[in-house]
């Protein structure tokens, strides 16, 4: 099994890295949203990597956080979710946001999702509800996120994006709603 690979980045795709290691270049299918913040050519990088192996060939999937591989190999575990249909629901969403959906059972934040259905969406959320990281969805989903992703919402951004940017903010339940509201944006606005 290989799980971790170390090397210079050699070149990028749509939704592949090329990873060259030892006079060795691996290519590993990975999240777009991986893609775009893994640096410039020669630049040495870690990937978390999941070998996937059929009768039709052998795949290496690579991801920046070993959250977004386990969650990857748990979306891979639901009966009709193959790799290419994790990787677009982790292109879309970060494992936290994944999270966040599965514990609430929020189906919409699947909606917008290539290669996810209702049927689909609602198998992840049933097969999930108690494989993924219990810590990450108790800590997303405090009482005080609820709030601001209402406020959020009320504002016109969708649930999912407003989950992410929740997030991203300081887990204080000191700060006023006004000022995770405030945090919230910022941090979307940075993006």
């Amino acid at each position: 099994m290989i799980t971790i690979v170390e090397g210079n980045f050699a070149a990028a795709g749509v939704d592949w890295i090329d990873v060259a290691v030892g006079g060795v270049t691996l290519r590993a299918f990975t999240p777009t949203t991986s893609i775009e913040r893994i640096g410039a050519p020669g630049d040495q990088i870690k990937l978390y990597t999941h070998l996937h192996i059929t009768q039709d060939g052998i795949a290496l999937y690579g991801f920046l956080t070993s959250e977004a591989r386990t969650a990857f190999e748990a979306l891979i575990e639901v009966s009709g979710v193959g790799p290419r249909v994790a990787l677009s629901v982790l292109s879309s969403l970060s494992p936290e946001t994944l999270a966040v959906a599965v514990a609430s059972g929020d189906t919409g934040v699947f909606r917008a999702i290539s290669g996810v259905g209702p049927k689909t969406a609602g198998r992840i959320i049933l097969d999930l509800k108690d494989k993924l990281d219990a810590e990450i969805a108790a800590i997303s989903t405090l009482p005080i996120d609820i709030d601001v992703i209402e406020a959020l919402t009320s504002l016109g951004y969708t649930t999912a994006e407003a989950r992410t940017a929740v997030s991203k903010i300081p887990r204080d339940n000191d700060l006023p709603l006004e000022e995770r509201v405030r945090l919230s944006l910022h941090s979307m606005s940075v993006e």
